[in-house]
């Protein structure tokens, strides 16, 4: 992050960039009037295609927020976007006149496979590159795709910029990333580790280098929300990360379940009669926190086990037990570690799961301060105890703002469609 900012500070000018989420039903947005951190407006557009869309739709003036929302039919994203230019410069409302001041538009996709290493602006053969990795991100490359080609509709003179979950990870060494398959598996189709949740791992590990004041750190970052994932970090590259060739793979999860015996998968099929698919939707959507406990959100299970029951219980113990693994196994790796970062909606804000992910970890060097944990305060704190060898850092991500970041550095940036990329 600090590297980043100091790039930032040499530019001049300021520049509008809209940062688009699109999902397969929902738009997420913010607007950035770099090279400010603080957004212009914000907002989130869901049901696309279903009866009564909606549109959630945030501006923000000084310390005031203001908020409309608006139920109406959105047949597809492209309507979708539409009503959201319309808030943008409506006379009353708007935070732009028309869509031409905005400058720029930064799009998050989730996988880059090894064609992209970096952030890009968004050329023909980058959208081909991206329809070629549509197999490896079946749920979510297309519907990224998709709020390209709407936005280049709508910012017609807009530099349309694309930034990849999948980037930050392309650091791994390959010891890290291939799966002990026959070569040919990797050289002829991919199959290798690719990693996800890399924009909010970046950001969160800039954060943390910065408040150590120092880039030669070892760090683990935690990202905890309904995906989790978990990063092994040296000298602000990734070294290591759970999730694999697709994002099942690593933690539990709120849906997902993570890492589980292949064995398991065989005897599905050919024991209990699943097909693919149905092994798909049962490992995606019915395992993990909402197949153990009954629960795929965190304060439902916290509720649950307040009220006695045993199966969330066990989901939550579960939970912590493979966090901790992977923080024992990500510490060999980096031969020690600096700090433990925990970050997203789970990581930040729920402080019974950092307690027990945490215990009993003192021959690490991990000691949580449990009076600093259950303090409620924005911002990065910290929560180890004050002769912690290391820090415990919670770090709120803002992937919206490392996007808008990096789309601004590459924009003043020489020959910026060159960088860092193998297409």
């Amino acid at each position: 992050m600090a590297e980043t900012q100091n790039r930032l500070r040499n530019f001049k000018y300021c520049m509008n960039i809209f940062v688009i989420n699109s999902g397969s039903s929902s738009i997420k947005y913010q607007l950035f009037r770099m090279p400010s951190e603080n957004p212009v407006c914000s907002g989130l557009v869901e049901r696309i295609g279903l009866e009564n869309a909606v549109i959630t739709h945030k501006t923000y003036k000084g310390s005031k927020e203001k908020i409309i929302k608006r139920s109406l039919d959105l047949p597809n994203h492209e309507a979708g976007l539409l009503e959201v230019k319309l808030l943008l410069t409506d006379p009353e409302i708007g935070v732009i006149q028309n869509p031409a001041e905005i400058q720029a538009v930064g799009h998050r996709v989730v996988h880059g496979g090894e064609s992209f290493s970096a952030t890009i602006i968004i050329t023909a053969e980058v959208k081909a590159e991206i329809k070629k990795l549509f197999p490896l991100a079946p749920l979510h490359n297309p519907a990224n795709y998709l709020g390209i080609e709407v936005a280049e509709k709508i910012f017609t003179q807009a530099k349309q910029i694309v930034v990849f979950d999948t980037a930050f990870h392309q650091t791994m060494p390959e010891e890290a990333y291939r799966y002990a398959l026959p070569n040919s598996f990797y050289t002829d189709y991919g199959i290798r580790v690719y990693g996800f949740h890399g924009t909010s791992h970046k950001y969160v590990a800039e954060q943390a280098a910065q408040y150590l004041n120092s880039k030669a750190s070892k760090l683990i970052t935690v990202h905890l929300g309904n995906g989790c994932s978990i990063t092994a970090v040296r000298n602000g590259q990734s070294v290591d990360t759970s999730m694999g060739f697709g994002p099942l793979s690593g933690l539990i999860m709120g849906t997902r379940s993570g890492d589980i015996d292949p064995s398991v998968i065989f005897h599905l099929i050919n024991q209990l009669g699943y097909d693919p698919e149905q092994v798909s939707t049962l490992l995606n959507k019915r395992s993990g926190m909402l197949g153990l406990g009954g629960f795929s959100d965190m304060r439902d299970i916290g509720k649950a086990i307040a009220a006695g029951d045993k199966h969330a219980k066990l989901a939550l113990d579960l939970y912590a037990y493979r966090l901790k693994k992977y923080i024992g196994s990500y510490t060999a790796i980096l031969n020690g570690l600096d700090a433990l970062v925990f970050t997203a909606g789970v990581g930040e804000n729920d402080t019974t799961v950092r307690e027990l992910v945490c215990r009993d970890l003192s021959y690490l060097g991990i000691e949580l301060d449990e009076q600093k944990n259950r303090l409620h305060a924005n911002g990065l704190r910290e929560i180890n105890q004050m002769q912690s060898p290391v820090k415990i850092l919670v770090i709120p991500t803002n992937e919206e703002l490392e996007i808008a970041q990096q789309c601004y550095a590459l924009v003043n940036a020489p020959r910026p469609e060159k960088m860092g990329n193998k297409i």
